[in-house]
């Protein structure tokens, strides 16, 4: 990509030269180090991104919590200041979209192989649509993999053994409401209270990912996993519409491009991560995996709650085109 500049010669004559456009910099940031999927993730559409636009578009990524926290980065890039990509939790976005938040709604996936399908078939885009309209962010690749299960002080294998478990949930009502629905009896608990809340008794199970079991050694209280796989995590890659409008049409093309690259690569690392962290724990004896062996009365128990949640976002169709994805 080039401009045109003029030289006058001696004679008079104007020699036309080929001037380089000057870089666009784009800062990013990130709440992780290298090492983490969500940095990986983002890597990978900088060097798509780059080599697509020969160059145009070079990239400055703040690691660990450098610019603030997800809620923050969502917020300077809607106002189109300070960041202008990074990958952010749907919760974050929901000041500004409605219908975000369905994208963290438990049993909105069959399973691992449903969840990438939809991403790759872009069944989220009217929720990515709601998000540039109301919040001027642009989902452009989605992250994310984490599949989230019940952490448990004694075995949970079927619904007898799960009704009136007692669990901590996050603090958003439809994670409650699935909860209950499943025969669970669900309670909202400070995330750093959830360790004492298990071994003292107050609560008999939790539920996390892999990732969240090993940082914060919930297996010393909850040994015994019980794999209902009720959520996988979906993280998108969010780019500020500012600053997208302030770019060539070629190099917007580079960026929706390395987006999906970024969310791909992000995908595959983090849920393959997910099963190797959970499989290295428990080969190291520090807890035990139990399959949930009435999963299909989970989802039948689940599913009106769902469609509820849906139409109170507004968000019912998004909801049948994820479930209409084989």
């Amino acid at each position: 990509m080039h401009t045109i500049g003029k030289l006058t010669c001696g004679f008079g004559l104007l020699v036309l030269t080929a001037l380089p456009v000057q870089a666009v910099e784009l800062v990013g940031a990130v709440q992780f180090d290298e090492d983490h999927a969500f940095t990986k993730a983002l890597r990978e559409f900088e060097r798509v991104a780059s080599e697509c636009s020969d160059g145009s578009l070079t990239f400055d990524l703040h690691l660990n919590s450098e610019l603030g926290l997800e809620k923050d980065y969502f917020e300077n890039m809607s106002q189109g200041i300070a960041v202008d990509y990074g990958i952010v939790s749907p919760s974050h976005m929901s000041t500004f979209s409605q219908k975000a938040p369905l994208m963290d709604m438990p049993f909105l996936f069959r399973d691992l192989e449903h969840w990438n399908a939809v991403m790759e078939q872009d069944a989220l885009a009217p929720l990515a649509q709601d998000v540039l309209e109301q919040a001027d962010v642009r989902l452009i690749g989605y992250a994310g993999g984490g599949t989230r299960n019940l952490i448990v002080n004694k075995p949970v294998t079927n619904m007898e053994e799960l009704s009136g478990l007692p669990m901590r949930v996050m603090g958003a009502p439809i994670q409650t409401r699935i909860f209950e629905a499943i025969q669970a009896a669900p309670s909202v608990i400070a995330y750093d209270e959830v360790y004492n809340a298990i071994q003292t008794g107050v609560i008999d199970a939790a539920e996390n990912e892999a990732a969240g079991i090993e940082q914060m050694k919930f297996y010393e209280v909850g040994p015994d996993i019980a794999l209902t796989k009720h959520a996988i995590t979906v993280r998108p890659i969010a780019f500020s519409n500012a600053t997208f409008e302030r770019l060539s049409p070629e190099e917007q093309e580079c960026v929706i491009e390395a987006g999906k690259a970024g969310g791909k690569l992000g995908r595959d690392v983090e849920s393959g991560q997910d099963g190797e962290k959970l499989a290295a724990m428990e080969e190291a004896g520090l807890l035990t995996t139990h399959e949930f062996v009435e999963r299909d009365k989970l989802l039948e128990l689940a599913a009106p709650v769902k469609r509820a949640y849906a139409e109170e976002l507004g968000a019912e169709d998004v909801l049948e085109a994820i479930e209409a994805v084989e």
